[in-house]
């Protein structure tokens, strides 16, 4: 049975469900910063997922950095599965742009997570919910 992972859930809000991923947004209001974690029990690498699976989180994917490119105006999409920290399977959709505080490196460690406000937070929600309202299914 799948179970999100406590890490995740610490770090994460939801925002909804694709037909195979929770959509996440990472609570660090430095980046748009998003988080696909499929609705799967056991997986820790993209190659362990059904072929229909993997095709699924391609267009899941995909779907998710064309919709937060266009929302952040983002210079470049950052999309990485590391997991050398949450071995559950998650894909880091990060928009990022020239001006942000850490370009051109890549984010992690390079400054403290900032906590959104209340407001921000719901704002960014509702622009994802609103930008996905098609796809997600709640």
């Amino acid at each position: 049975m799948f179970e999100l992972h406590p890490q995740l859930a610490k770090d994460c809000q939801l925002v909804g469900r694709f037909t195979l991923c929770h959509l996440l947004l990472m609570r660090d209001a430095n980046y748009p910063w998003c988080i696909l974690v499929p609705d799967r029990a056991g997986i820790t690498e993209i190659h362990q997922l059904t072929a229909e699976d993997q095709q699924q989180l391609m267009r899941e994917s995909s779907l998710l950095a064309s919709n937060m490119a266009t929302l952040f105006a983002a210079d470049k999409m950052n999309i990485a599965a590391l997991g050398n920290i949450v071995p559950q399977l998650h894909i880091h959709h990060i928009a990022r742009q020239r001006t942000d505080p850490a370009w051109p490196a890549p984010v992690w460690g390079k400054l403290p997570a900032r906590s959104y406000t209340d407001a921000d937070l719901e704002n960014t929600l509702q622009m994802l919910r609103d930008a996905l309202q098609d796809q997600l299914r709640d």
